[in-house]
């Protein structure tokens, strides 16, 4: 991070549609941190692509301070992302973005938004994070950029964060770095925030608790499956693996998901292709490659059968959603 003489000052891009909490967290610890310390240690600007008014997806619109403007070295600039990034990612924006990283600012992506600097490749060779429901189609696009699952991530003049209150989180480790622990505790305690996170947590609640489960062999082999959707491991294997026959693996999930381990893992591969058909332009069938489908028209087949709709009428029904 660089030195600052004077207020430390944040320069906040407002996409269309952003997110509401992962920006006014931000915002929120940073005001609170001059009003606990009794001095301005951080200004902030809200700028976006026309200057005029950015509306959050809750439909509030902010006044913005001003267009597109020129930043310095010494500046930090933060995206704001939401529903739909990729259409918010502008080509101005885009351009924008590459300008003045080149001047050497710190550049942040919240939310979504690291979506938005990876489209600008200001991600290329750095780890970076993103919410949880567009990591999927984040990795499928951006194979440069070292993914993880973190709160937030710092990884030199790049801050990227999960979305929603991770902004607080991050806020809180930059007042801690650059004016102690003891301030970003009484900004901490103000948001009455009492569990602090680090770049070390993950957004989500692990498998055992997310599913409600605590069988250590469950979630052994559900975290498997997980990581393998491209290629999908047989029930007799992941049953090896985890020391126990393919009938006592059976029984495990009737027990504790009411589900068979092959449904179970069906249902995980369609999560991830509804994800990647609603948020990226991957045809039908690359999508179903990616989940580990054979052909497009077994991929189909299953999908009805879940969803209740075909894969091409969910892409083309997301088409019209975002016209509204």
């Amino acid at each position: 991070m660089p030195d600052h003489t004077g207020p430390r000052r944040f320069v906040f891009v407002l996409l269309d549609q952003f997110t509401m909490l992962c920006f006014s967290s931000a915002v929120e610890a940073l005001r609170i941190a001059n009003r606990m310390s009794g001095r301005p240690l951080y200004s902030w600007t809200l700028v976006g692509d026309g200057g005029d008014i950015a509306y959050c997806s809750a439909g509030i619109g902010f006044r913005l301070d001003s267009d597109l403007e020129e930043v310095t070295r010494d500046d930090t600039v933060l995206v704001c992302g939401g529903i739909d990034v990729a259409s918010a990612t502008t080509k101005r924006v885009v351009s924008w973005l590459r300008r003045e990283a080149r001047k050497g600012a710190v550049m942040g992506g919240l939310c979504t938004a690291g979506y938005t600097l990876a489209k600008a490749g200001l991600l290329d060779g750095k780890r970076a994070t993103i919410h949880w429901e567009n990591q999927d189609s984040f990795t499928e696009e951006f194979e440069e950029v070292i993914l993880t699952k973190s709160v937030f991530v710092i990884d030199g003049n790049r801050i990227t964060t999960a979305g929603g209150t991770a902004s607080i989180d991050l806020m809180l480790k930059i007042i801690a770095d650059e004016h102690g622990e003891d301030l970003a505790n009484l900004v901490a305690d103000q948001l009455i925030y009492t569990s602090i996170r680090t770049d070390q947590d993950t957004q989500r609640l692990s498998i055992p608790t997310r599913i409600g489960v605590r069988h250590p062999k469950l979630g052994q082999v559900i975290r498997m499956m997980e990581q393998a959707i491209e290629d999908p491991i047989s029930p007799a294997t992941l049953a090896k693996e985890v020391g126990m026959s393919t009938r006592q693996l059976e029984r495990l999930f009737r027990r504790y998901l009411n589900r068979s381990p092959k449904r179970y893992y069906m249902e995980l591969r369609l999560s991830k292709a509804r994800n990647l058909l609603m948020q990226t332009d991957m045809s039908v069938i690359n999508v179903a490659l990616a989940c580990g489908f054979a052909s497009p028209s077994h991929f189909s087949k299953c999908y009805r059968a879940h969803y209740n709709t075909t894969p091409y009428r969910e892409r083309g029904t997301q088409g019209a959603r975002d016209k509204v």
